[in-house]
């Protein structure tokens, strides 16, 4: 009783707070993992930070905010991931579930900052960086983009702007001076190109690395590079936050850091491109005004739960658009990570059936993970609060939650890509040609300690 009072008179002091619409800054890295930071995500846990690469602004920035033990992207891959945080749904529901996804089952009326412009329409938006989609940043809402932008525009030319990571900071520095000038509230979201392949850096800050053991390997999976372009990623959040001091708006925004998917890392399994917990982990940090610093938080969180938070900060009791599945994450922010995330459905799924071996489906409940493959019919049960590496199925010894969860998970599959396509599915024929894997596939029998999904 004791805590809820104390998280109402929280909310009640942080709805006082706000005297004006607040900013959003939301600073979206490209294929960092999970340990990608020098920050610990869990902070008895090591392995959730890197000791290789460095960066000094994101630890200042989790000092100052709260960070996330169980933060998850919507999806393992960065095009799906990056639609269904504009449109506050799961990549399934949403029938995105690969690039070439192009029926869409919401209209871009309902985005994020569509839907916040009619929250408030004094709002300004803009989108520097990635984008990826077929659809226009300005049909989502954003005044001022870089347009449709994909992977190959962050390899840049120029020497002194390597993944275009300073350009992007200077076009939001400019925005944000536009905006402070004639008196709009905005949304800004910075998609930096970095940390994803092919790794860049600039020169005086990959010298640093020299002693790295590959660093003279060059090529795509240089540490050194990755190294630099990290923090040559951290330095440029940096900028942004000391723009937001220079400007002296920083006591009303909200900054959010986290990556649109995961990759390899020491503890989890997985990666990039399939649905182990190393693909779909990501870091995040969230810096709130009035909120206690260095707080962690081990409440599950998704990447599509921003479009419900940053209206609860922006117009609260606005009604989200039909079908948006994500929660807000004010009161648990206001509260210490003390209070619930609501969601209309209290469940994550993903689906993943292209560019893998095994096409496969996984849906998370409570502190329980079923990782579907849809090529050998098996379903892999994990407690991954528990079991943080996804060692140990306990589809055998716990049947009837597996049972439960296979059926949830298709039913939410089913609904999403319409029986036709869930059809095609059970009958094992998959999008683009995929076909089954080889053998028994990732439910065979492994030594302990080896990954599970290829």
């Amino acid at each position: 009783m004791k805590t809820l009072i104390t998280s109402s008179l929280l909310l009640l002091l942080a709805g006082s707070a706000w005297a004006k619409a607040p900013n959003i800054l939301f600073i979206l890295a490209d294929d960092q993992s999970w340990s990608g930071t020098s920050v610990r995500m869990m902070p008895n846990e090591a392995g959730s930070a890197s000791r290789e690469f460095h960066t000094p602004n994101l630890e200042k920035l989790a000092a100052q905010g709260m960070t996330f033990a169980q933060a998850y992207a919507a999806h393992c891959k960065c095009e799906c991931s990056r639609a269904a945080i504009q449109m506050g749904r799961s990549t399934s529901t949403l029938n995105a579930t690969d690039k070439n996804a192009r029926n869409w089952s919401a209209p871009v009326t309902d985005s994020l900052v569509n839907t916040l412009k009619k929250a408030d329409g004094t709002y300004r938006a803009a989108h520097f960086g990635k984008w990826q989609w077929f659809h226009t940043p300005e049909s989502m809402g954003y005044d001022a983009s870089d347009g449709i932008t994909m992977n190959e525009d962050g390899d840049a030319t120029d020497p002194e702007d390597p993944k275009q990571s300073f350009g992007i900071t200077q076009r939001a520095g400019a925005f944000m001076e536009s905006q402070v000038k004639e008196g709009h509230p905005f949304f800004l979201q910075l998609s930096y190109y970095a940390v994803h392949q092919t790794p860049q850096a600039l020169a005086a800050t990959l010298k640093k690395y020299e002693g790295m053991a590959d660093a003279s390997k060059g090529g795509r999976g240089d540490r050194a590079v990755m190294a630099a372009m990290t923090e040559d990623l951290d330095t440029c959040v940096g900028a942004v936050l000391k723009k937001l001091d220079d400007l002296r708006i920083a006591e009303n925004t909200i900054v959010i850091y986290t990556s649109d998917n995961g990759g390899r890392t020491s503890l989890l399994n997985g990666g990039k491109g399939d649905l182990g917990e190393g693909g779909i982990r990501e870091p995040m940090i969230i810096r709130v005004p009035g909120i206690k610093g260095g707080v962690n938080c081990t409440t599950p969180v998704i990447s599509y739960d921003l479009m419900a938070t940053v209206l609860d900060f922006a117009a609260p009791g606005f009604v989200l658009p039909k079908g948006v599945e994500g929660g807000s994450w004010k009161p648990l922010l206001m509260s210490a990570g003390k209070a619930p995330v609501k969601r209309p459905i209290d469940r994550f799924v993903w689906h993943q059936a292209v560019e893998v071996e095994h096409p496969q489906s996984a849906i998370r409940r409570g502190d329980y993970k079923l990782l579907y493959f849809w090529d050998t019919k098996e379903g892999l049960l994990f407690d991954v609060v528990k079991d943080l590496g996804e060692t140990h199925d306990l589809a055998k010894q716990s049947p009837d939650i597996a049972a439960r969860l296979q059926e949830e998970l298709k039913a939410h599959i089913r609904a999403g890509l319409g029986e036709e396509a869930f059809a095609a599915l059970e009958r094992g024929e998959f999008p683009q040609g995929r076909g089954p894997g080889k053998g028994k596939g990732p439910g065979g029998k492994k030594k302990a300690g080896k990954k599970m999904v290829k």
